[in-house]
């Protein structure tokens, strides 16, 4: 018992010996830090001549950054904002508290313009991101040049503008590329390009790699220049084998449509020599009439439909005669401008003139199609089936493919019985 208190009171006597030496503070005050990380220095400088550099550059900024930013695997997300450039193989991207370092693996070469992208979405260990990239350009031996580089990576199927599409410049006859990646609206800009001609790719680029991967949609161009030149790259699958047919599908009496396993090149429409359709079990041809895409089609019945109900209103108006004309309701304001639909992954709904100068340029290609609709000469046998065959059609990079299908024609509904004359 006596050791049990001895030990208490050393406790207590320990305990007011250290609150007694112990300086209690209140939490700090004010406002929550908002601000992103900036930048304070790069090494080498943006616009410096380097012969000989050594190391890694390294790019502070004013506080420690997050080393998990833009995903998991330390490095490896830093990694995915930082575009180094022209260089052949990886990158290492390495994590130093408040610090950037980067180096190629295949070490710095001599006589090259290197380009650096920060792109947007490094972060502080509070989740502030940074918003805006910066480009750092240096050189290991020419002056850095004037050349620049601008466009537009267009999704040429989806109709709309390839957000972080990746671009790649490549000199000819040299294949290490510059890289870098569009924004928001498909825009994208390299400055500080020396002049001469360049292999010039746009990528949807699926996997992320900063490649370009066989099955991945791109377009590329060739082009040359001084000082300034504009490109747009209208990306899209590049598949060696052509199209097949999907599926038949019955419309009404005299059309069916044909559905196709990818989009169909607008430049080679595909006409009534290339489909045939075929009356089962026998396979008796069947005559064709036209050949339409679905925008004539639909500008065709509504055609149709326009001179029907003109000739059924001069029908009534010799009939009977016309009713006095009732007063009209008040004249309505003038309307608003509609509003502008805004693609996925496109540009911001602000964006207005972004997006009439996106619509502008979609109007210099027509819009791959992967169907077809088929106008027979005489209406469909109810219940019958037709074998549908196509050959010769070409896909958007000319690759062309046979197919064949089976529609049904469905039967009109059997009219309902009448119950009411039956006797009980």
């Amino acid at each position: 018992m006596l050791r049990r208190s001895g030990v208490a009171c050393f406790a207590l006597v320990a305990l007011a010996g250290c609150q007694g030496c112990a300086k209690v503070e209140a939490p700090p005050g004010g406002p929550p830090d908002t601000a992103p990380p900036q930048i304070l220095a790069v090494q080498p400088e943006s616009g410096a001549v380097v012969p000989q550099i050594k190391g890694d550059m390294v790019i502070k900024f004013d506080e420690v950054i997050d080393e998990m930013a833009g995903g998991p695997g330390g490095a490896g997300g830093l990694a995915n904002h930082v575009l180094l450039s022209p260089v052949a193989g990886d990158v290492k991207v390495k994590w130093a508290r408040s610090e950037i370092h980067v180096r190629p693996n295949e070490g710095w070469k001599p006589g090259r313009i290197y380009r650096l992208e920060l792109r947007p979405g490094i972060a502080d260990l509070r989740r502030n991101v940074l918003k805006e990239g910066r480009v750092i350009v240096f050189s290991t031996g020419p002056a850095i040049p004037h050349g620049q580089l601008t466009g537009t990576v267009v999704q040429w199927v989806e109709q709309r503008p390839a957000a972080d599409g990746l671009v790649l410049a490549a000199p000819i006859p040299d294949t290490v590329p510059y890289r870098t990646m569009a924004d928001s609206a498909g825009h994208f800009h390299i400055d500080a390009l020396p002049p001469g001609r360049y292999q010039i790719y746009g990528v949807i680029d699926l996997n992320k790699n900063g490649e370009r991967e066989r099955r991945e949609p791109y377009d590329s161009t060739i082009v040359r220049f001084d000082s300034t030149v504009d490109a747009v790259l209208w990306t899209f699958v590049h598949d060696t084998a052509g199209p097949r047919v999907r599926t038949a599908e019955h419309v009404d009496s005299i059309t069916l449509r044909l559905t196709f396993t990818q989009a169909l090149n607008p430049a080679n429409r595909v006409d009534t020599s290339q489909v045939r359709v075929l009356a089962l079990p026998d396979s008796t041809p069947v005559a064709i009439a036209a050949v339409l895409n679905p925008v004539d089609y639909d500008s065709l019945v509504a055609r149709e439909r326009a001179a029907a109900d003109s000739a059924r209103a001069r029908q009534d108006t010799t009939r009977r005669p016309a009713p006095a004309a009732a007063p009209g309701p008040p004249p309505a304001p003038p309307s608003q401008p509609p509003a502008a639909r805004i693609v996925p992954g496109g540009p911001a709904p602000n964006a207005q003139g972004d997006t009439t100068a996106f619509r502008a340029l979609l109007r210099r290609r027509p819009v791959p199609i992967d169907r077809v609709m088929i106008r027979l000469s005489k209406p469909l046998a109810p219940g019958a089936k037709y074998l549908v065959r196509a050959r010769g059609v070409s896909n958007l990079n000319g690759a062309t493919g046979d197919g064949q299908a089976v529609v049904a024609v469905p039967k009109p509904p059997s009219p309902p019985r009448d119950t009411t004359s039956r006797k009980p």
